[in-house]
């Protein structure tokens, strides 16, 4: 199983933050894998121990395994409920303390339970024999989910195709809760008038990139009027920067709190501190006043910093602002030109005069441009921007790897629980080695295969600059933010890795489509859709190796 730990959590998604800064020379590849794998590992190790409940019951609910089990060894004409089997399993352990929390909890189930026993005289001989082939069969099907989001991880990577590791655990799920429960035991759509299931994990396949990609559109836009597109870009850039760092920080500051420090909101260190309880509804607000603070002392640092940046010599922004000019007279000669066109009588002929001058203009100011100048100026406002974003990079990285490592330890965790306990149990705690084996997985994966996964993202979807990799990245954090906050409409299971590819998508479509290589997004999108039926496929094979070996 340890073989495959890395091909689960590392190689495809977690490099993605770091695709746009080492991808425009910003990092060099082997730092950029270097401080990825530290706070990726960080983040996993610290925070990572939330078991992911939409892989291990939101797909099926792992107790029914045992129930199955349960049906052949007492034929009976359908298996029992899971409410039975937890009560069952608990009265076999004849845990005073368990029993009397159960029957506080679930009186009729212990009721039924008990009235099931006396039923059959040989209970005992036929339960936990029935109790551990179940256990052993969630185990064998955790293990082989595992083993098929592994081998189609290491695929997707060696290809370079960023693929979600929690679409390709979830398939994987699927495929043994189809093997081993039946098709209509899986989850696929959620409850009646509420959608959920396989289908809500799907819909983030479109929701997660249109909403990633229209935030970092809507931010390129924003930073190109209000700084590339400047007759002073530096001075703006430097203007803008401290406002720039408030947000950012705040949004990502945010997006770690909701998204990566869950585990530490439940912990007994925060429960003592007696502050706003993570279940209370002004709870976000709490976080996002100490956000706000925080992201207020690093915009005045930051304002600091900016302040001892040189501004452009006096000649080369002359030189500039003719280039800018030029431009500027550019886009009044086609206005002109159409107006020209249409134009009759003497409100043509003075349109003809005022064509013909502002052609002059134009020709006079493209002379007096210098590309080195126009070079020079936006190669300080990317080096100004080149640092905002790997700042934003670190933060993602964290949070990837607090909350992507719980897809894989989920059925890691259940597996382990089954094997040792020979029960199914309805929550499965998190060893410590097992984060660690995580946040191992994470670093072995980034020095292997995940700089192709860089190179896809960073490269190959669009020409990325500083100022186009930070607008993605915090495009991609904020949309994180907004489906974890828990009032938030879009409660949709999103994936990072997806999140990111639209946003850098976003990035690339305000330069126009044109900006876009469209035979990369078809091959990605094609791998996306291919996920989650590979996963299952290889599941189902997996599964069916290991009865051969273990059953």
């Amino acid at each position: 199983m340890a073989s495959t730990w890395p091909g689960t959590s590392a190689p495809t998604t977690s490099p993605t933050p770091w695709a746009r800064p080492s991808a425009r020379g910003a990092l060099t590849l082997k730092w950029a894998i270097i401080l990825a794998a530290i706070f990726e590992f960080s983040g996993a190790a610290l925070v990572g121990s939330n078991v992911s409940e939409t892989v291990r019951k939101g797909i099926f609910d792992p107790i029914q395994v045992t129930a199955i089990e349960v049906q052949d060894a007492f034929d009976l004409d359908e298996p029992p409920s899971s409410d039975m089997v937890t009560a069952l399993t608990t009265l076999v352990k004849a845990d005073p303390e368990k029993i009397a929390e159960l029957e506080a909890e679930a009186p009729e189930s212990v009721a039924e339970a008990r009235s099931f026993m006396e039923l059959y005289p040989d209970f005992k001989s036929k339960y936990e024999p029935a109790q551990q082939l179940g256990s052993l069969n969630l185990a064998m099907g955790m293990i082989a989910a595992l083993l098929a989001a592994g081998l189609w991880l290491q695929i997707a990577s060696y290809f370079g195709w960023p693929v979600s590791t929690t679409h390709s655990i979830v398939g994987a799920v699927v495929g043994f809760g189809c093997v081993a429960l039946g098709i209509s035991a899986v989850d696929w759509v959620g409850s009646p008038g509420q959608f959920g299931g396989v289908a809500k994990i799907a819909a983030s396949w479109v929701v997660s990139p249109l909403l990633a990609g229209s935030i970092a559109y809507l931010l390129f836009r924003f930073v190109q009027k209000g700084v590339l597109n400047k007759p002073d870009p530096v001075k703006a850039a430097k203007r803008m920067t401290p406002v720039i760092v408030f947000f950012m920080v705040m949004i990502l500051v945010g997006m770690t709190a909701f998204k990566g420090l869950k585990y530490f909101w439940k912990s007994d260190f925060y429960q003592n501190l007696n502050l706003v309880d993570s279940k209370d509804p002004y709870f976000p607000l709490f976080v996002f006043g100490a956000a706000a603070v925080f992201a207020a002392v690093c915009a005045f640092v930051a304002a600091a910093l900016v302040r001892k940046i040189d501004d452009v010599p006096l000649d080369t922004r002359k030189r500039f602002e003719a280039a800018y000019v030029a431009r500027s007279l550019g886009k009044m000669h086609k206005h002109m030109a159409r107006v020209q066109a249409s134009a009759h009588g003497e409100v043509g002929e003075k349109a003809d005069s005022i064509l013909a001058e502002v052609r002059k203009l134009e020709a006079l100011a493209q002379q007096q441009t210098d590309p080195k100048a126009t070079h020079s100026v936006y190669r300080k406002v990317e080096k100004i921007f080149m640092y905002l974003q790997i700042l934003s990079a670190c933060f993602v990285a964290f949070a990837h790897g607090a909350n992507d490592v719980a897809n894989a330890i989920g059925p890691l965790s259940a597996a382990v629980q089954s094997l040792q306990d020979g029960a199914v149990a309805a929550k499965a705690s998190v060893p410590l080695w097992a984060l660690l084996l995580g946040g191992t997985g994470i670093i072995v994966g980034l020095a292997t295969w995940g700089w192709r996964v860089m190179q896809t993202i960073g490269k190959k979807i669009t020409e990325l600059t500083p100022t186009r990799g930070f607008c993605a990245e915090l495009a991609a954090a904020t949309t994180i933010l907004i489906a974890s906050l828990p009032f938030s409409w879009a409660k949709v299971p999103i994936s990072t890795t997806h999140t990111l590819v639209g946003a850098v998508l976003g990035v690339g479509m305000a330069r126009g489509i044109g900006a876009i290589n469209l035979n990369t997004v078809r091959d990605i999108a094609a791998s996306w859709v291919i996920t989650i039926p590979a996963g299952a496929g290889l599941c189902i094979v997996f599964y069916y190796v290991l009865r051969l070996v273990f059953a």
